[in-house]
């Protein structure tokens, strides 16, 4: 394959069988995809939308990049609703000169991820437009019982957090302005590049937390709009508040070498896209969890009956805060 050749150069047809490479050859070149759910278990669906320009860009994410994070992406919304990953579908837009090598690589990346968690690309859909858009719908299968929902948080739950926050915008902010990473070792630079570029969905809590709840619902989300919102996300869906403790939000070391310990906390809380899961729980429970997983997890709160969620110091060295949805990034 000539290494400038266009989407238009080998035409739909032509690009539905390069993409078809990328699927098993025994469910994909029908109509649609016949997937087998166990009867005992319940069929969750997601889907997100990924926009040139909104997303990402040629500067900070190259196309196998895109591809990971897109898929990534979608795992996380099925690890944070406790559920099993068996497949994707892809639907791509796609201006007519771009490159043929960038939609090869985009799904390269695609597959790169998808294969660490036995989940195939099992349809799609392209289509003509001046934008490049991917638009990915992921389906899970869970027990019943077992669903994590945003609703099903109690006062007195532990919230707990199953990983540090703040690595993935940094890593962002190292791609846009290269110069602000001089005091850091190579070695730290590419380990927060990678946790922007290939966020890992943690469909490796699930069976830990199995393991520990038995008959005791669990509430969650992801962090990949952010652990502000993932909390106050939670609290609205579930009628209630919370409590979170600032001295165990702990920003990564490094990005206090750039800014002030408010402006790395606020960006700990509403960086986003790290794809960490959210997790409410009896607290006895939450520390069993903890103890498992480490790596950064911790509980940094508790959920209350009043409605807002405020940030506390335990030491009173600041007053509390209180924390909204309109702080962090919104799309309008």
């Amino acid at each position: 394959m000539k290494s400038n050749q266009s989407v238009n150069d080998i035409g739909e047809q032509g690009l539905l069988k390069k993409l078809q490479s990328f699927c098993p050859g025994n469910i994909i070149g029908d109509d649609g995809a016949v997937l087998s759910v166990d009867s005992q278990e319940q069929l969750v669906i997601t889907t997100d939308v990924l926009v040139d320009g909104v997303h990402f860009s040629d500067h900070t994410t190259p196309p196998e990049t895109v591809g990971w994070r897109a898929a990534a992406a979608n795992l996380s919304d099925l690890a944070a609703m406790g559920a099993t990953p068996i497949g994707i579908t892809v639907g791509l837009s796609l201006p007519g000169e771009l490159k043929l090598i960038w939609v090869e690589k985009l799904y390269q990346g695609l597959t790169d991820c998808l294969q660490r968690y036995q989940t195939p690309i099992v349809g799609g859909d392209i289509c003509r437009s001046p934008v490049t858009t991917i638009s990915i719908t992921a389906f899970g299968t869970a027990v019943p019982h077992r669903i994590i929902r945003r609703s099903s948080a109690q006062p007195g739950d532990a919230i707990l957090v199953t990983g540090t926050h703040g690595k993935s915008y940094k890593g962002l902010q190292l791609l846009l302005n290269p110069e602000l990473g001089k005091n850091i070792s190579q070695s730290e630079r590419n380990t927060l590049i990678e946790a922007h570029q290939h966020p890992k969905p943690r469909l490796d809590v699930l069976p830990l937390l199995w393991e520990i709840v038995e008959t005791t619902s669990v509430a969650g989300i992801d962090s990949s709009d952010g652990l502000a919102d993932g909390v106050l996300q939670i609290c609205r869906m579930s009628g209630v508040g919370a409590r979170l403790e600032r001295s165990q939000i702990e920003p990564p070391p490094s990005l206090l070498q750039w800014m002030s310990p408010e402006e790395a906390l606020y960006w700990t809380l509403y960086g986003g896209e790290d794809f960490e899961l959210v997790l409410c729980l009896p607290l006895e429970l939450a520390k069993k969890l903890v103890k498992r997983l480490r790596n950064g997890a911790a509980i940094i709160g508790t959920i209350t009956e009043e409605p807002n969620v405020i940030l506390v110091d335990n030491q009173e060295r600041y007053p509390p805060q209180k924390l909204t949805l309109t702080q962090g990034f919104q799309h309008f």
